[in-house]
């Protein structure tokens, strides 16, 4: 007779299930941009750093957000933050080609925030209740999130070749609409894990810890890079003219499915080797694919290299999260609101600079030396001495569970 889970492991479960489910329409819209980048410069006749631009609009929009998450989560909870950034989202891409550019680009910002309302909150919940295993949860997260990004690039072309744009991108909003009402009847006894009071929150951070710098360019960095490679690769491959435009919307796939590929393999790797030491070594891998994107003039060269690329960046930002709970505990959620603001301040900044690199110099190859340089950047950050994994992040799982047991318990009572 299988075991009944414990009313502490319950809730848990639920929560991370939660978060899972919202990633995976969160990874579609994340790296929309890319693949329909060609079609949106074609309809509003963007030059590479206008279209740039685009993402701009989205990671100020995700931002802005990101910094009110975090006063969200303490306020009403890390569901209500994830459940008002799909409600955000859903509007903005049901409207984003419901006017002309103008209307599209405010879409995109709002669609943004709406990511920057539940990105942060799904991926600290993930780690506030799965204390004991924070690195291989956060990597099935983020596999949900590139399950999503691995799709976005087919139905893309899809719709691209049909003349459904539209058509797509309310399917992705109806998709987040029924993720959203999926949360929404979760039953009362699934509980969270409580956060700081306000009064307390400024006492638990420490702003001189050693950790703070590193960890600040790596959320930068990171999601620049991803973004600025990611995004720009179909534009790239279209760019060579050796390849169908239904083919080059699709190479991204091949970045996102081994991003995808490396994030399921993670958990098992992380069981025989040091989460940092796993960061370094994919790292350089990122480095090696980045570099043969740029000096790639064929289907196949673009094709290995985005795959090489997507394989070693895949387990580096789980990681990097999962140091961000190690090093700071339970001031976590505090710190993690300055992190999550950086990234996406990276994330918009990073693929515009690699517009205007190759607009300046005339060239995309040019524009993608800037996530080539990033990859370099982290492999440097991560020779940081990192904190190790001590019997007090043990003992935190065990409190943890206790909060949510006294929370549940305190619930049912009233």
């Amino acid at each position: 007779m299988a075991a009944t889970p414990s009313p502490t492991e319950s809730p848990a479960k639920a929560l991370s299930l939660a978060a899972y489910a919202s990633f995976f329409p969160i990874g579609i819209a994340t790296v929309l941009l890319g693949p329909m980048l060609p079609a949106l410069s074609a309809r509003w006749s963007l030059n590479y750093s206008q279209a740039g631009a685009l993402f701009t609009a989205q990671y100020l929009g995700s931002t802005s957000a990101v910094v009110f998450s975090g006063w969200l989560v303490h306020k009403r909870g890390y569901r209500f933050a994830i459940k008002s950034g799909l409600l955000l989202a859903t509007a903005g891409l049901a409207l984003l080609l419901s006017g002309p550019e103008i209307v599209g680009i405010v879409c995109i910002a709002a669609y943004g925030a709406g990511l920057g309302l539940a990105v942060p909150a799904a991926n600290i919940l993930v780690a506030e209740v799965n204390p004991h295993r924070r690195s291989a949860s956060l990597n099935i997260l983020n596999f949900c999130w590139s399950a999503g990004a691995v799709s976005c690039p087919f139905l893309a072309a899809f719709a691209v070749n049909r003349h459904r744009v539209s058509l797509f991108f309310e399917l992705v909003a109806a998709l987040m609409l029924l993720v959203l009402v999926g949360i929404l009847l979760m039953p009362a006894s699934v509980t969270e894990p409580r956060t700081k009071q306000a009064g307390t929150e400024s006492a638990g951070i420490q702003w001189k810890h050693k950790a703070i710098i590193p960890l600040a360019a790596l959320f930068f960095v990171y999601v620049g890079t991803e973004n600025a490679f990611g995004g720009w690769v179909a534009t790239f491959a279209k760019s060579l003219g050796s390849m169908s435009t239904a083919m080059s919307l699709m190479t991204p796939s091949f970045f996102y499915s081994s991003l995808m590929i490396g994030r399921w393999v993670a958990p098992f790797l992380l069981r025989r080797i040091d989460e940092v030491w796993l960061a370094r070594g994919g790292l350089i891998l990122s480095c090696a694919g980045m570099g043969g994107m740029i000096v790639s003039h064929s289907l196949s060269s673009v094709l290995i290299s985005a795959s090489v690329a997507g394989f070693g960046t895949a387990s580096v930002y789980p990681i990097t999260i999962a140091l961000l709970s190690r090093e700071f505990g339970p001031a976590a959620s505090q710190v993690g609101s300055l992190m999550f603001t950086l990234s996406n301040i990276g994330g918009g900044l990073l693929p515009w600079s690699s517009g205007i690199v190759s607009t300046r110099l005339g060239t995309l190859k040019a524009g993608l030396a800037v996530p080539l340089i990033g990859s370099a950047l982290m492999f440097f950050l991560y020779v940081h001495d990192w904190k190790k994994d001590e019997p007090e992040d043990r003992a935190a799982g065990d409190q943890m569970r206790a909060n949510l047991a006294e929370t549940r318990a305190s619930r049912i009572t009233r």
